[in-house]
């Protein structure tokens, strides 16, 4: 039995020296055992043969049998494409290569039976698969054939012939040459527990499945396998950790802690909140550093109790920090700590990158001489230029948006690390919480605070009106308020949306007994916030508003929040969110190819389906662009959506290298609004506000392409291409 270990890959059959380079430098393969554990990523039913009248250009993968009637050479130059006519009896498709034309013409021949596999479009109105898979019915056994695998790889594997069929082949070569079962990685005492498929059998049926029930046990073993090393590791990390770094000592109970606790607590705790704080209290008092996970839903009363928790380590001479990802959620922290440290002799201090000056200069000169006991900051808090006279505990909210390494710069801000309390909202399972954060420990609320009733969502269609409207007339007779919210202000009179003018109208109609108030971001500063009193004070019963109510107003009386068109405030509130996170990920994946063929194939396939009437011709390369995939796609399925929008019969969509094209045919753009298409909230003659045309340019600039806008002598063009230096 030979070592899979050390053998190297281009000693199998078929590979050589040139393609084991490319398999080397594109996926990191060098020997048999790094092919074996390179996986699929997904897997297709090659066990029926359909009939050619039988599909359609929305059909996934399929299999014909049948022959070649004839070859045609179209096109010239990066544009030539071989279409081969291929017809079981029953109909005609057109096979169709970009590339390996002389490779093609050389090997397949007229009027000799294949079976052909591949995603079937239409282009022109006659179906056609492109590249697809081509197999003598001698050479391919059905029965035996199963689930087939398919296997990433990069535009330069295929230019070497390296694609997802021939990586097949290589693995079913090896996979075939273990003649003896493989050293097992696990005990025999996990695999009987577990009920775990045997290494051998589940690398073999990982890459070459029967049937969906032994892919699923052979995923399950493999999948064991990875996170029980995780967890060893992470395990291993955690007490090398507590074994290298001491923890400050809090041994008292205190004056802070005691007199808020017995004249500034606003409520009494829940037994949640008082079973976290005495876990955090035998953290901090043990002499170990403490890493706690603190989970629970908004509203829970995570922040009171981190703030108790910071007041242990005032009492025991140590100053503590909060740490919140952004300015406004900073900015929320210092209100209310502040609000709760009310009349007690704490200086809280709040850091953030817009501080500046003689406040900045300020703060950083009271943490140095500890007269600021609480700092609550932004990423601006890990800035060398901050430092601290004696760092004993940090809270950090939100922990999944802040990376090991700027955990890090925080500790080392101190001789030794300070216990650190890391929270968050995310309702993460307790097991795999453990995984995520396997050096930390977990607590959680799951408790809410005396009087606090939990939030109930229902989703309601139009003709639930009237019921909705009858509960919402109960809870006005018993005193309680409503937000009645719309997304919008104004729309085109062809989307059918309800705006915020006829919606307020109707209300005033439907509760005509009631003082009914209006807000909306266009709207006077001084006449908003004269509304906005109204609703506060109780005068007015139903706040008629745009999302412009999520800040500066808060009603405990109000009991209901009916959002009019969720749907569209859905999509508009995720590209706003979309965006956003463009600017955290810039660069990440920049090294990463993307299959554009594919991608645009798949989106061509789904649009197809939604909207029938409308031609769409495609010219697809089997092109690459740098980037992450699901960046590149919603970026293409915003363009494409811009021009469903505005196409009149027909769209196209051409791809080559370096090079994509979106044409519509619908009426051009007016030339003084074409350089500001791609800016955030510029609003088109459909009354759609541009967020997805600048999340398209924010990810071709990001990925380094340009992205334009072309009228044609009849239609528009949206343009990406390579940015050349």
């Amino acid at each position: 039995m030979f070592d899979l270990a050390t053998r190297d890959i281009k000693f199998i059959s078929g590979v050589g020296p040139q393609k084991a380079a490319v398999l080397n430098k594109e996926l990191e393969i060098y020997s048999l055992h790094d092919l074996i554990y390179y996986f699929p990523y997904k897997y297709v039913d090659r066990s029926r043969i359909y009939y050619i009248h039988e599909i359609d250009g929305n059909m996934p993968y399929i299999q014909l049998k049948g022959e070649i009637l004839g070859f045609e050479t179209i096109g010239e130059g990066r544009q030539r494409r071989l279409t081969a006519h291929f017809s079981d009896g029953t109909g005609v498709v057109d096979l169709v290569w970009f590339q390996g034309i002389k490779y093609i013409l050389g090997k397949y021949k007229l009027h000799e039976e294949y079976i052909i596999f591949g995603k079937p479009t239409v282009f022109n109105g006659r179906i056609n698969v492109a590249h697809p898979d081509v197999d003598k019915p001698e050479d391919l056994k059905l029965s035996s054939v199963g689930l087939q695998p398919y296997y990433n790889t990069t535009e330069k594997m295929k230019r070497s012939f390296l694609n997802s069929h021939a990586i097949e082949k290589m693995m079913a070569t090896v996979i075939q040459q273990i003649q003896e079962p493989l050293p097992e990685t696990l005990s025999s005492k996990l695999l009987a527990e577990h009920h775990l498929m045997p290494l051998t059998e589940a690398l073999r049926n990982i890459h070459f499945p029967t049937n969906p029930d032994v892919l699923r046990r052979a995923q399950y073993r493999l999948k064991f396998e990875e996170l029980f090393y995780v967890q060893l590791n992470i395990l291993r990390y955690a007490k090398d950790r507590q074994k290298r770094y001491r923890g400050y000592i809090f041994e008292k109970v205190g004056d802070v802690f005691n007199t808020f606790y017995t004249k500034n607590l606003p409520f009494q705790l829940t037994g949640a909140q008082k079973r976290v704080l005495k876990e955090i209290r035998n953290d901090v008092g043990s002499g170990r550093q403490m890493n706690r996970l603190l989970q629970g839903d908004v509203g829970s009363g995570k922040t009171l109790v981190a703030l108790m928790s910071m007041l242990l380590a005032l009492d025991n001479g140590y100053q503590a920090c909060m740490m919140a990802p952004t300015e406004i959620l900073a900015n929320q922290h210092y209100e209310t700590i502040k609000e709760l440290l009310f009349g007690m002799d704490i200086r809280v201090e709040l850091l953030t990158g817009s501080i500046k000056g003689k406040r900045r200069e300020a703060i950083l000169t009271g943490l140095l001489t500890g007269d600021v006991k609480i700092l609550i900051g932004t990423h601006a808090v890990i800035e060398d230029t901050v430092n601290f006279s004696s760092l004993g505990f940090v809270v950090i909210d939100e922990q999944h948006r802040f990376g090991v390494a700027q955990r890090a710069r925080l500790w080392s801000k101190n001789v030794q690390p300070p216990h650190v309390l890391v929270m968050t909202a995310t309702p993460i399972p307790r097991t795999l919480a453990m995984t995520l954060y396997g050096d930390l420990d977990v607590s959680v609320i799951d408790e809410l605070p005396p009087g606090r009733k939990p939030i109930t969502t229902i989703h309601q269609f139009d003709n639930r009106r009237e019921s909705m409207y009858r509960s919402v007339r109960k809870q006005i007779e018993e005193g309680r308020q409503v937000y009645i919210v719309y997304p919008l202000i104004k729309e085109s009179e062809k989307i059918d949306l309800k705006n915020l003018e006829e919606g307020y109208q109707h209300v005033l109609e439907e509760f005509p007994k009631c003082a009914v108030c209006k807000v909306h971001g266009k709207m006077k500063p001084a006449e908003k916030d004269e509304q906005m009193q109204l609703f506060v004070s109780g005068k007015a019963q139903i706040m008629v508003a745009t999302t412009v109510i999520e800040v500066g107003v808060n009603v405990p009386n109000a009991s209901v929040m009916i959002i009019e068109n969720a749907e569209r405030l859905d999509g508009k509130v995720k590209s706003l969110l979309y965006l956003n996170r463009l600017d955290f990920i810039s660069g990440e994946n920049s090294d990463s190819e993307v299959d554009m063929h594919e991608l645009i194939e798949h989106i061509v396939i789904q649009l197809q389906g939604m909207h029938p009437e409308i031609e769409i011709e495609t010219d697809l390369a089997f092109v690459s662009f740098k980037g992450d995939e699901e960046c590149w796609r919603i970026c293409v399925e915003n363009i494409v959506d811009n021009a469903y929008r505005y196409v009149d019969k027909k769209i196209k969509i051409i791809l080559k290298n370096d090079y994509l094209e979106i044409y519509n045919d619908g009426e051009p753009i007016d030339n003084d609004n074409i350089e500001a298409l791609f800016q955030p909230y510029e609003k088109g003659t459909k009354g759609q506000f541009g967020l997805g045309l600048s999340i398209v340019h924010k990810t071709c600039t990001m990925y380094g392409y340009n992205v334009t806008a072309v009228n044609q002598e009849t239609g528009v063009s949206f343009i990406i291409e390579k940015k050349y230096n």
